[in-house]
């Protein structure tokens, strides 16, 4: 949850959850706001003043519930909203433009919903705009997210069946810290009790989740994208160093963060990490960079770009 929501932000955030999840508590209110539980029970306290009944209920099933017949204002959006929000669906998932795609039917009921002036530019858009899909992006099942999100928000350790690339299935207890959305693709960012270490799960490869009745506590000032980065290009079979004499400032731009971290050496710099694909490493990533390197460390990924070194020569040499 970002820190700048003013109270009015939080306060709707609050009753969008009650209403979801009538008799959450205080102390559940205010993880899933990022805030303490006075500031929780004062964004209560601002719902009741704007007229919402918003009722207390004691006991070991009690909490907060909205009141029966409460009728929530209905959500507005201006035009440029409205194109934002369709333009960011189809980027994100270009099957949303077909009516039989999941997204596209909650698209397309949201669109219904807008009035006639905002909408119609809004199912223009959607019925003549044309989205490739990213062959390297993935769909998670939304229960499986819907899972992962609540035990990421209420700090409760799950245990996850997990599906490899190779079709290995094993189960591991996981302590979930967030959920991060990175090159088209779905990752649980991760305490492994099975491996003891932090873990990078792709979303699309667990195929349940269940509960385990534990909670824990994440690390505190978290950064789960610059975490997820580091740990991308880490444990896998193969180990890679490649070397570069320009500085880190100019080969940067140019290195995805699963090629493995780049720190400085000399007047250049160096790309350390693992991969468990050589080839891929070569032919997909170190080929697009346009600087000159050299392979230090990793037999496999050296045979590897020799291997792709010798096919392009072959290709511009006069023998046939």
């Amino acid at each position: 949850m970002p820190h700048d929501l003013s109270p009015t932000a939080r306060a709707l955030r609050a009753l969008e959850i009650l209403q979801a999840r009538p008799g959450t508590t205080a102390g559940d209110l205010a993880v899933r706001l990022g805030v303490t539980e006075r500031a929780a029970r004062r964004y209560v306290g601002i719902l009741r003043e704007a007229g919402i009944p918003v009722e207390s209920v004691r006991g070991p099933h009690g909490g907060y519930r909205l009141g029966r017949g409460t009728r929530l204002p209905p959500v507005q959006f201006t035009q440029s909203e409205a194109l934002g929000l369709v333009m960011a669906v189809l980027s994100a998932q270009p099957a949303a433009a077909e009516a039989d795609d999941l997204v596209g039917a909650a698209l397309g009921k949201v669109v219904k919903a807008l009035p006639e002036g905002v909408g119609q530019q809004a199912a223009m858009l959607r019925e003549y705009a044309s989205a490739a899909p990213d062959p390297h992006s993935t769909r998670p099942d939304p229960a499986v997210t819907s899972d992962l999100v609540d035990a990421v928000a209420a700090r409760h350790r799950v245990g996850v069946t997990y599906r490899s690339e190779a079709g290995n299935e094993w189960e591991a207890e996981v302590d979930p810290w967030s959920i991060v959305v990175r090159y088209g693709r779905w990752y649980l960012l991760c305490h492994s009790h099975r491996a003891d270490a932090i873990r990078t799960y792709r979303v699309d490869r667990i195929r349940a989740v269940r509960s385990t009745g534990h909670g824990f506590e994440p690390p505190k000032d978290l950064d789960p994208v610059a975490v997820l980065e580091k740990n991308l290009g880490v444990g896998w079979e193969f180990s890679t160093r490649v070397v570069f004499d320009a500085s880190l400032t100019e080969v940067a731009p140019w290195i995805r963060p699963p090629m493995g971290r780049l720190e400085p050496l000399g007047t250049g710099c160096v790309l350390i990490g693992s991969t468990r694909n050589p080839d891929m490493y070569a032919q997909e990533w170190l080929a697009k960079v346009p600087l000159a390197f050299r392979v230090d460390g990793g037999e496999e990924l050296r045979t590897a770009v020799a291997s792709l070194a010798a096919r392009f020569g072959a290709a511009v040499s006069d023998q046939p």
